[in-house]
């Protein structure tokens, strides 16, 4: 009776570690069509750099210039009061402006840099630059 009551429990515990195997290996399924996201944490700082990058615009056509700090961009489009927190999860908010030359600089960086979480970077230009080594930067290719 001992004896088949071990064996239930390994072949319990064995099924369990091969349900998180999988749920783990699960491939990432894409946001919309097109979505260049490799992880879920890509495709929400990516949607975080989509709504700063919206949001500046919008500032700055009510402003006649960018914010110059997150906190500014407050209830601005969709930005929001909990948005102003630079931890994103597996991913670290950059801001900075430069008030001289009206310009701004957001970037992404991840906690731990992999395949599934790339850096990003984009400024007041819009377009969102992708590194897969290091820290992006405006000199990095434009995301696809």
């Amino acid at each position: 009776m001992k004896r088949r009551f071990e064996k239930a429990v390994r072949a319990a515990l064995v099924l369990i570690l091969m349900g998180i195997i999988v749920v783990a290996q699960t491939a990432y399924q894409p946001k919309f069509p097109g979505d260049p996201a490799r992880s879920d944490s890509e495709a929400a700082a990516l949607g975080y750099m989509r709504t700063v990058l919206r949001a500046q615009k919008q500032y700055k056509k009510k402003n006649t210039k960018y914010a110059t700090s997150l906190a500014e961009l407050v209830h601005t489009g969709s930005f929001t009061k909990r948005m102003v927190n630079a931890d994103r999860g597996d991913y670290t908010v950059g801001f900075r402006a430069h008030k001289d030359k009206d310009t701004f600089e957001l970037a992404m960086t991840p906690r731990q840099l992999d395949a599934e979480h790339r850096s990003f970077y984009a400024d007041e230009d819009g377009k969102i630059h992708v590194e897969e080594q290091g820290p992006a930067n405006e000199k990095s290719p434009i995301l696809k």
